[in-house]
């Protein structure tokens, strides 16, 4: 596959997803704010590729919602994690980070999409 292509499996995209974030939380500086948000960061940030893949094996469309719904609130502690991190200029420059923080946009913009397809798929299946 040409490396310049656009990923499409979102599998793939969890998980460079999660490689990039590593590489963030070991940019950060070895202050208190900074292992503190590293902690936080290194969580979270394996959370969505986890937790995506279990999405992929969920026992109903319930569970499949719930789980993509973790997915979606560990992308937004993420995006709250990089928003402190470009604020406070943990990482210089900010604009190292400027590419993860559009990814992260995106993959939550792209969650959010498909638990509310989920639900009205759900929701038109009722009787």
């Amino acid at each position: 596959m040409n490396e310049n292509k656009r990923k499409f499996d979102l599998e793939d995209r969890f998980v460079d997803y999660t490689c990039r974030m590593i590489d963030v939380v070991e940019a950060l500086p070895n202050t208190r704010a900074g292992n503190y948000i590293a902690g936080q960061l290194i969580k979270s940030c394996h959370s969505p590729t986890f937790n995506y893949g279990e999405a992929q094996a969920a026992e109903s469309k319930n569970d499949f919602i719930h789980k993509m719904g973790v997915v979606l609130k560990e992308l937004k502690e993420c995006r709250t994690a990089l928003k402190i991190i470009i604020k406070k200029e943990l990482i210089k420059p900010v604009s190292k980070i400027t590419d993860i923080f559009k990814e992260t946009e995106e993959l939550i913009a792209i969650i959010a999409k498909s638990i509310n397809t989920a639900k009205n798929n759900k929701n038109a299946s009722k009787p």
